[in-house]
């Protein structure tokens, strides 16, 4: 299989990554507070996201998670605690300090420029790079092959579909090659194809040895790509655990997932043979 195509794992891929853990880096927080008035919607919370795993945030509305990912993304300035990118402090990096040591931002809302070519929303940010102009191009290519874009390569902005739009602003993200992904909330506003579309971008990111924090409303789609994830209610880490831990733990189900909540895992690692044999990326 192609290796540029990001819908086809291989394992090798998945061995570079077990091997990178050794010296990977962690994006962590330790802390955080958040207080509005004389009301603290984020009391002392901690977690952390390793190069090469996905790491959900989840909760009920005003538990808090909204407020901590932002923290971590640097939309937000906390009131206590710290957030480090390895040993390196960025608690006080506004976001595209943050983004030039690795963290990458992708916001709920459209982030494309709408009156700009797929390709010139990709060339925008290879441009800021620095690098040479024969590079850019090159990896503009790729990846707009990677993502699958060269029908709605010259189409602007305004003209994508959903999941074509969020394709375009993970390959942008991917123009400065960073080491984490911050996802907010990735799955709205697409259709429920191109939802799996988006999973399968997502849980394939891992394999390039990037981390990736999400949070999403949609608790059941999250769950199938995460690798652990943190509930936060009140404030406060309800729990952490797997996916699998989260789905079964009473006290999760009771304030969270409701009693009837099963999760049906998906196998993306056969879902992107799949999608290989039948895109016909097989050599």
């Amino acid at each position: 299989m192609k290796k540029n195509c990001i819908f086809a794992a291989t394992m090798d891929d998945i061995t570079n990554v077990q091997v990178a853990e050794q010296g990977q880096l962690v994006l962590r927080t330790e802390g955080l507070i958040k207080r509005y008035g004389k009301r603290t919607v984020v009391n002392n919370v901690s977690f952390d996201v390793k190069q090469g795993e996905i790491v959900g945030l989840l909760g009920p509305n005003g538990a808090g998670k909204t407020t901590s990912f932002y923290m971590t993304t640097g939309l937000i300035v906390p009131n206590g605690g710290h957030i480090y990118l390895g040993d390196e402090e960025v608690t006080s990096y506004p976001v595209f300090k943050r983004a030039r040591a690795g963290i990458g931002y992708l916001a709920q809302e459209a982030s494309v420029f709408r009156k700009m070519s797929v390709e010139d929303n990709i060339l925008s940010v290879l441009e800021m790079t620095g690098k040479p102009r024969e590079y850019q191009l090159e990896k503009l290519e790729s990846l707009i092959a990677e993502f699958r874009l060269q029908k709605v390569r010259k189409n602007k902005g305004d003209q994508l579909s959903g999941g074509e739009r969020r394709r375009t602003e993970i390959a942008r993200c991917l123009a400065i090659e960073p080491k984490f992904i911050m996802l907010d909330e990735p799955f709205a506003g697409v259709d429920p194809i191109a939802v799996e579309d988006i999973q399968q971008i997502v849980w394939q990111l891992k394999y390039r040895n990037i981390g990736i924090l999400i949070t999403d409303h949609n608790v059941h789609e999250t769950l199938n790509i995460t690798d652990r994830a943190y509930l936060l209610f009140e404030g406060r880490i309800l729990f952490k655990g797997t996916p699998d831990e989260l789905a079964v733990n009473p006290i999760v189900k009771e304030k969270y997932l409701g009693s009837n909540f099963v999760l049906q895992k998906k196998d993306f690692a056969k879902m992107a043979e799949l999608r290989a044999h039948k895109w016909g990326l097989e050599e």
